[in-house]
């Protein structure tokens, strides 16, 4: 089992910058891919950003490359989202997600793929 906390999250105009936390519970985090989601007022949850159980392999939504940065330190247990130039339209509960996996670079999109989900923290970008 793994346990995730999400932190970070805020009120901040746009233009500013957050960074994400997502602590995960146990000596499982190294062999899981971890991915960030949101869900905006009314929105179905999507993802956001995804990286390999390595931290090798990366990958972004389109509306979010170039200003946000998906990282890990495994010896921390914990994952992080870098937001950079936020929008308000990047206002949302933010999730971060992890999934047991066999394969160091696989980086997983599909929410439904993703074995555990933490509470998720509220981003707030005022125009």
């Amino acid at each position: 089992q793994v346990q995730l906390v999400e932190s970070g999250g805020g009120l901040v105009q746009a233009g500013d910058s957050l960074r994400l936390s997502c602590a995960a519970s146990g000596r499982t985090f190294r062999s899981c891919a971890m991915g960030w989601f949101r869900q905006a007022p009314g929105k179905e949850r999507e993802f956001v950003a995804g990286i390999s159980r390595s931290g090798i392999s990366t990958y972004y939504t389109d509306s979010v490359k170039g200003r946000f940065t998906i990282s890990r330190d495994n010896a921390k247990n914990t994952v992080y989202l870098q937001m950079n130039s936020l929008k308000p339209e990047d206002t949302a509960v933010y999730y971060c997600a992890a999934e047991f996996t066999l394969q160091a670079m696989l980086v997983v999109t599909t929410q439904g793929n993703y074995d555990y989900w933490g509470q998720g923290t509220q981003v707030t970008v005022s125009s």
